[in-house]
């Protein structure tokens, strides 16, 4: 017989065992009517109950949808703006993380300020001096190599902070995403009084500095992804579609300074076209990558800046590619093949993020069990209705649970009754940004209108 109470015991004795859940407590009341001898009850880790529904009750007061997503970019947002680090004004890695700040989680920080002026949390006075100090720690504190970032800085100093032992130099695709952020900020402050004109000069020093065709290492056909003044080229990891890399190859493409030519796209990135995929997943065809389209962020990084709607080569439509990817996700979480408690059309999303023992790139073919707010909520452009069920769903019934100073946190396990009291800035800044780009593609709108992307977007072939 199954019993639900409101309050949390765990209490165990010969005729009964509790079991305790999330969100409610089950009493599993054990008698010889089961078929059990007198006195006889099997081990806790032997009785499988089921699993318990979820406390339905909203948690916070309901508000109209439009009002909740300026919520959630506004708390978000906090991240950036309250928890920035106070010498450089860039983003920490994690709301633990100290001094160490990280290029490209700065580079979503970034594109955030726009958004965040529009959207009246801040003035734009604000957000034009926290640009400047960004710019000015980045263009005269920063330690870069042939014009590219760290992974991580010191974010009083400048210094290298190494992502792991031969991982100390310079990282490509942070780069890419930092540079995504300064090209959208260039676009907007775009005023002719001397602050805004000045800020635009130095952010085109950063942008020119860099040598993205110096990455292809002696002319190979390829750009790679990490160079090391002490152990050279030693990662030899070269950067291949289909990843979230495409924003890597789109800017070296349209570098005015230090440009690729269209062959190290083809070969390099697309090689030559064998990162087709074709094949259908829940009855949804996936244009590009792997099986199932990999983690959510795939579809977010690059085109938090590239909008994807009307860009189509001889491969595939990229709004397609993306939304098709979503879609199987969503179906994955659906249809919840691993039996995992909680998944359901409400509860999705499965992306790289903190998990109860450490960090995975968590996805339909690496699945442990653990839903990422920022996946469904940075899919919004392209799954409206099923994002915002799982926004309704994260913030209502979830609640305080999930919700906090900055936002949601990181990752959730039902499974193993874990919340993570983590954030991390590479997936609170997708949320705001692609929030936007779902309401008003502001972000998209900025990044595309850069003309060097025009250009180097066609040079390519879109």
């Amino acid at each position: 017989m199954l019993r639900h109470f409101s309050f949390d015991v765990l209490k165990l004795n010969k005729n009964q065992t509790i079991v305790k859940y999330n969100f409610v407590t089950l009493l599993l009341l054990i008698t010889t009517g089961l078929g059990c001898k007198t006195n006889e009850v099997k081990p806790p880790e032997l009785i499988k109950p089921p699993i318990s529904a979820i406390d339905s009750t909203d948690k916070f007061p309901v508000i109209p949808d439009e009002e909740l997503l300026t919520l959630v970019q506004k708390q978000t947002f906090r991240y950036f703006w309250d928890f920035g680090h106070p010498v450089s004004g860039m983003a920490r890695e994690r709301n633990t993380s100290g001094d160490v700040v990280t290029s490209g989680g700065s580079g979503f920080g970034i594109m955030t300020i726009p958004v965040a002026i529009e959207r009246k949390f801040i003035t734009r006075t604000q957000g034009l001096e926290r640009m400047q100090k960004i710019v000015a720690f980045l263009n005269e504190k920063a330690q870069t190599f042939h014009g590219a970032f760290p992974h991580w800085l010191n974010g009083a100093t400048g210094a290298v902070v190494p992502f792991s032992t031969k991982d100390n130099g310079a990282d490509l695709v942070e780069t890419s995403l930092l540079v995504q952020g300064l090209l959208t900020a260039r676009q907007y402050f775009n005023g002719n009084g001397n602050e805004e004109t000045a800020l635009r000069n130095d952010i085109n020093k950063i942008w020119h500095a860099v040598e993205w065709d110096w990455f292809t290492k002696n002319n190979e056909e390829v750009l790679y992804w990490h160079w090391s003044p002490s152990y050279g080229w030693d990662m030899n990891l070269p950067i291949r579609g289909w990843n979230e890399c495409l924003i890597t190859y789109a800017l070296a493409a349209s570098s005015p300074t230090h440009p690729i030519g269209k062959s190290v796209y083809e070969k390099g990135w697309t090689r030559n076209g064998s990162f087709v995929n074709s094949r259908e997943y829940y009855g949804i065809k996936l244009p590009l990558g792997a099986d199932y389209g990999g983690p959510l962020f795939l579809s977010h990084y690059s085109f938090l800046g590239i909008n994807p709607i009307e860009l189509t080569d001889s491969f595939t439509n990229y709004f397609t590619q993306n939304r098709n990817h979503s879609l199987i996700n969503y179906n994955y979480c659906k249809t919840n093949p691993a039996k995992h408690a909680g998944y359901s059309d409400s509860c999705w999303g499965l992306t790289a993020s903190d998990i109860p023992d450490g960090y995975n790139a968590n996805s339909p073919t690496s699945d442990k069990g653990v839903i990422s707010p920022t996946a469904a909520l940075s899919s919004l452009p392209y799954t409206p209705e099923e994002s915002m069920r799982a926004l309704r769903f994260f913030y209502y019934k979830l609640g305080d649970k999930l919700w906090g100073e900055y936002g949601f946190r990181d990752a959730f396990s039902i499974d193993e009754r874990w919340f993570a009291d983590s954030y991390l800035a590479i997936d609170q800044g997708p949320i705001i940004i692609m929030i936007e780009n779902h309401r008003s593609a502001l972000p998209w709108n900025l990044f595309m209108s850069c003309p060097e992307v025009k250009t180097g977007l066609k040079k390519i072939g879109f």
